[in-house]
């Protein structure tokens, strides 16, 4: 039996945790927050309305043994994200596919450039953006610079104030373009939701006599790192820490803190059981939001009222508001080296999640990440 200190009670930790508290070790979780479930946290609001602070998560995976994992934690039923783009009056389908065609450009334009998409990238595939912008076909090229500018410019400025070139490929081509009329925002095997919410799941997950479970306490106020050991409270802690905190205030901003994007959400009761067409709509082309979130959707149970929530990207301020996400690009990579550059002098100190790695993950990568990271652990 070994000590465990895991910090953070975020989907990372809350799996790592319950691993370890399963093999029989003594487990201690820690979070700042008085809440558990990190972003993914939910609660229902004065109308019983199951909302999300943090703004809207989706699980999907194709990770089989995700899903049987969090499935000994949760019932499910079956959601598929689908999402609307709300360009030039209409709304259309996000990715953009042909319906999304069909509905922006004139009938007899729209049917040239299906033939033509079909033709050269095939029927039922999806292609990256930035793919169709250096197409040899000009025809090609005019559509893509449609979509570009329509879906993906000035979206992506507002998002992370970048231009979409200067944050590469990877970042682009997480939102294809379907030549098909396929609407579902993921295209994985297993798509739900929690039948009972995120903060139900997670619950049960650290609900485990070997997990002591510590909330609104700050553990780096009681952990200290100096010359490769870790110090508890003064003493040499011989057992491991788990850390899925900011990687630069875990070496209190040594080399300065780390760029993140942030975010701020308004939230409105409305008086109608349906405010928009789809759970979520992206605003790509005007308006200072990013998107509006309907919440009464993603439970697929429709009330007397519902809740939504306009979305507008931030600039973190560290102390102001809350670090989301890494922004992907290669000086920020450098910046978190040095840092990753400290974290390896610890052998008892392994790195998990978002924030420790300095790296965007989903739902399911969190939870595949700490699978992976006990089994590396326990076989050393």
């Amino acid at each position: 039996m070994e000590k465990i200190i895991v910090v953070g009670a975020g989907l990372s930790g809350a799996t790592i945790a319950r691993l370890f508290a399963e093999k029989g070790d003594f487990v201690t979780v820690i979070d700042k927050r008085n809440t558990i479930g990190g972003n993914v946290y939910d609660e229902k609001d004065k109308n019983g309305i199951l909302v999300q602070p943090y703004g809207p998560h989706i699980f999907h995976t194709n990770e089989k043994e995700v899903y049987e994992f969090l499935s000994q934690y949760t019932e499910w039923f079956k959601y598929e994200h689908k999402v609307l783009a709300y360009i030039k009056g209409k709304y259309v389908p996000v990715p953009f596919n042909l319906t999304s065609l069909k509905t922006l450009f004139p009938e007899d334009k729209a049917e040239r450039i299906k033939k033509v998409l079909s033709d050269e990238i095939g029927y039922g595939k999806k292609t990256p953006i930035l793919s169709l912008k250096k197409h040899e076909k000009a025809e090609i090229r005019a559509f893509a610079d449609f979509v570009y500018k329509n879906v993906f410019e000035y979206y992506t400025k507002k998002q992370w104030n970048l231009k979409p070139e200067e944050l590469g490929e990877t970042v682009m081509n997480r939102v294809p373009v379907y030549v098909s009329r396929e609407d579902r925002y993921f295209t994985d095997e297993y798509q739900y939701q929690p039948r009972e919410g995120f903060t139900h799941m997670v619950e049960n997950i650290l609900r485990h006599p070997n997990v002591t479970l510590k909330l609104g306490q700050d553990a780096m106020q009681d952990i200290t790192l100096a010359d490769g050991k870790i110090y508890l409270n003064g003493v040499e802690f011989d057992g491991k820490v788990i850390y899925t905190g900011c990687i630069d205030e875990l070496f209190d901003y040594k080399y300065g803190v780390l760029p993140y994007r942030s975010l701020k959400f308004k939230f409105k009761t409305k008086k109608t059981s349906s405010y928009q067409p789809s759970a979520v709509v992206n605003y790509t082309t005007n308006k200072p939001f990013t998107r509006i979130s309907e919440f009464t959707k993603f439970t697929c149970q429709p009330q007397e009222k519902t809740v939504i929530c306009k979305e507008y990207s931030k600039k973190f301020k560290k102390g102001k508001n809350i670090p989301y996400y890494p922004i992907p690009i290669q000086k920020n990579y450098d910046h978190y080296d040095k840092y990753l550059s400290e974290a390896v002098k610890y052998p008892n100190l392994y790195l998990l999640g978002r924030l420790a790695n300095y790296k965007y993950i989903n739902m399911d990568v969190a939870v595949k990440n700490a699978i992976e990271l006990f089994n590396k652990i326990t076989n050393e």
